[in-house]
């Protein structure tokens, strides 16, 4: 997940130096013969890379604009609230202070995006953030 203004900046960049990879090399495949199938079959893992990283950057564009995704059954959760301090442009120092915590301490809640966090924990953070949780419960039967 993309955190930082400079993190972004490199993903963009490294989009960028990946298309040109990728079609420099299937032109080098091309003019050696190499079957369409086959090209296709050699930068697929190009391709996969550049577009997780294209929705990274997406993700964080958004995230930036107040555009969050819908959380399922609180999968996802941690994800937003880190999205929702970057939104707020609060450092991860700041954010560690207002929750009286080091700053390795919400590194580590945001790297592993808070998994196993608590209730406590998980309003603590959206306190800080000045944020709020809406739940609702869905009762419909799935067929």
């Amino acid at each position: 997940m993309i955190k930082t203004e400079s993190e972004y900046k490199r993903a963009v960049e490294k989009v960028r130096e990946e298309r040109q990879r990728t079609e420099a090399e299937q032109i080098r495949l091309k003019k050696e013969g190499v079957p369409d199938d086959l090209i296709s079959l050699a930068i697929g893992p190009l391709a996969s890379f550049t577009m997780q990283l294209e929705e990274e950057i997406s993700f964080y564009e958004g995230i930036k604009q107040g555009v969050f995704p819908e959380v399922h059954n609180l999968s996802g959760l941690g994800r937003i609230l880190v999205a929702l301090r970057i939104n707020k442009n609060i450092p991860q120092k700041e954010l560690a202070k207002k929750l009286g915590v080091s700053e390795a301490q919400v590194s580590r809640d945001e790297r592993n995006e808070y998994f196993g966090a608590s209730i406590e924990k998980i309003k603590a953070v959206l306190d800080a953030l000045e944020g709020n949780l809406i739940s609702e419960i869905d009762m419909r039967v799935q067929a």
